[in-house]
């Protein structure tokens, strides 16, 4: 869920990203109204303002519910693994034992000097 969820939210900041370019400035405006330009018939007859809005618009709360949802998930998965019962550790302590040296070995007859 929460790798699906990941994916429709890159989606929808790339879309929301895309609309936000392609949409003109209010500025550009000015010079249609002149004649220096074609009248965007392509969505209508009322431009591709209305439209490119309301996607933006819907993009976008798709786009902060989403984060919602996502932050949510992964708050909870935080709270699970961030306890005080994980704080405890295991502790081995190593008992360390007296070491006699090695006994030396006893000379034979035939090393004892005479």
């Amino acid at each position: 869920m929460y790798q699906i969820l990941l994916v429709v939210y890159l989606l929808a900041a790339v879309a929301l990203i895309g609309l936000v370019l392609v949409q003109q400035g209010k500025g550009a405006d000015m010079g249609a109204s002149f004649g220096a330009g074609a009248s965007n018939t392509v969505f209508g007859s009322s431009g591709s303002g209305n439209f490119l809005t309301k996607m933006t618009s819907l993009f976008a709360v798709i786009f902060f519910i989403i984060s919602l949802f996502l932050s949510n998930l992964n708050n909870t998965a935080n709270k699970e693994s961030a306890g005080w019962d994980n704080l405890q550790q295991k502790t081995t302590i190593q008992e360390t034992t007296k070491t006699t040296p090695a006994e030396t070995p006893k000379k034979t007859e035939d090393e004892i000097p005479q």
